[in-house]
């Protein structure tokens, strides 16, 4: 990422996520209908046993947006987990033949451990979810399937988004689920959903205005949001804040909120009472809390928005 002034940084980071409704409605019609992709997907179909937990591995916010691939692939009953690239290269990676795939990801395709395990030929197929397909991963890769992000000048949000989508996609296909029927819904939403955010930019800033801790916490497909989310408010501000499961912040981080302390819930999908239930147990304990719902708030509470 390229440096520039707080004011400029707080510009280019607007500008690139409203782009990103066009950026992800262009991920949807390739996905579907690019021959070249469609084939590529063929192929990974082929590859992937059913009869062994899926893994996908990448680093940073290509770890992020595999969450979402493998919560989607686990929910129709087939085990995926997600693994850092690093911890898999130098822990696990006897047992590749053990499992389907992994899918690798990393957008710039220049990533260290995702090199290393692109140039194991004697391990394979290799599967890649990458944005340059001039990079030493796309090179390499057996099965390449395209991001489809512009350069970005800021923070990795639209490579973040786009491949978000693309996990979420693919695992729809080695399901046999299809999902282009959601499309229109699932843009108009996201869309929506930015503009209430950056409509309600002044109320989350005085929110946070003064505090020391940021937590972003999150369940399911939505602890990619939270560590993606945490990750860019670090790279932008400078400012404390770290991104969490529910379980592993009721598990001790739950414990340092105090009036210093700001969390932000996403109390989304299945699990979203229990996201809820931990935003007023934060307010009751003194913290601030941003609650982020796919439903009607739950409450009036003067330090909850």
């Amino acid at each position: 990422m390229d440096s520039y002034s707080s004011s400029d940084m707080k510009e280019i980071f607007r500008a690139e996520c409203l782009e990103q409704p066009a950026r992800l409605a262009e991920v949807f019609r390739a996905y579907s209908a690019d021959r070249e992709i469609r084939v590529e997907l063929e192929r990974l179909k082929k590859s992937v046993s059913s009869s062994q937990p899926l893994v996908w591995l990448g680093m940073g916010a290509s770890y992020c947006s595999a969450i979402s691939g493998a919560t989607r692939y686990s929910l129709a009953g087939r085990p995926a987990f997600c693994v850092e690239a690093s911890e898999w290269l130098h822990f696990a990676f006897s047992t590749w033949d053990q499992v389907a795939g992994p899918i690798l990801i990393t957008t710039s395709g220049e990533s260290a451990e995702l090199v290393e395990l692109c140039r194991q030929q004697e391990k394979g197929p290799r599967i890649l979810i990458c944005n340059d397909p001039q990079s030493s991963c796309w090179k390499a890769a057996d099965i390449r399937l395209p991001i489809l992000s512009a350069k970005e000048k800021g923070n990795a949000t639209q490579s973040y988004t786009n491949c978000t989508a693309i996990c979420t996609l693919l695992a729809s296909e080695l399901l046999g689920q299809p999902w282009q029927a959601d499309v229109t819904q699932v843009v108009q939403a996201f869309a929506q959903s930015l503009d209430q955010a950056f409509s309600r930019g002044p109320e989350i800033e005085e929110v946070c205005r003064g505090m020391k801790t940021l937590e972003v916490v999150g369940r399911g497909a939505a602890v990619g949001g939270a560590i993606m989310g945490a990750l860019c408010v670090r790279e932008m501000t400078g400012w404390r804040a770290n991104g969490h499961s529910g379980g592993s912040f009721r598990h001790g981080p739950f414990l340092d909120v105090d009036p210093t302390h700001v969390a932000m819930v996403l109390a989304l999908g299945a699990t979203a009472e229990l996201g809820r239930r931990l935003a007023r147990d934060c307010a009751a304990r003194g913290g601030k809390t941003i609650l982020v719902v796919d439903q009607d708030p739950v409450e009036d509470n003067e330090r909850l928005l």
